[in-house]
């Protein structure tokens, strides 16, 4: 049993940076996905799967692994680079290439 802790990242539907300062631990899959002949639909045994445990820190989810005897992995999130950019600096006289219709 072998889990990974990491911070989410915001997804594409949002412009803010809610619900990404919690940490999630979730647990990998130990069983294959089986996918039903009949159906089409595609299952699997394994319930921990569907499992994901939000900590307000780093530590805490680590204290919670640590303490349940779960082997796991920190995937640090990486901090994006903002670039302050502004409208009017599309006309800018000192631009590098110049402004046409």
């Amino acid at each position: 049993m072998s889990a990974r802790i990491y911070r989410p990242a915001k997804t594409a539907m949002q412009s803010g940076k809610a619900k990404t300062h919690l940490w999630v631990l979730e647990f990998d899959q130990e069983q294959p996905r089986k996918i039903d002949p009949i159906m089409g639909y595609t299952s699997s045994g394994d319930m921990k799967q569907q499992l994901k445990l939000s900590f307000e820190s780093q530590e805490a989810a680590e204290a919670y692994a640590q303490r349940n005897d779960i082997e796991y992995r920190v995937i640090l999130p990486k901090e994006a680079t903002r670039k302050a950019v502004s409208y009017s600096d599309n006309f800018r006289f000192s631009r590098t290439q110049p402004w046409t219709h």
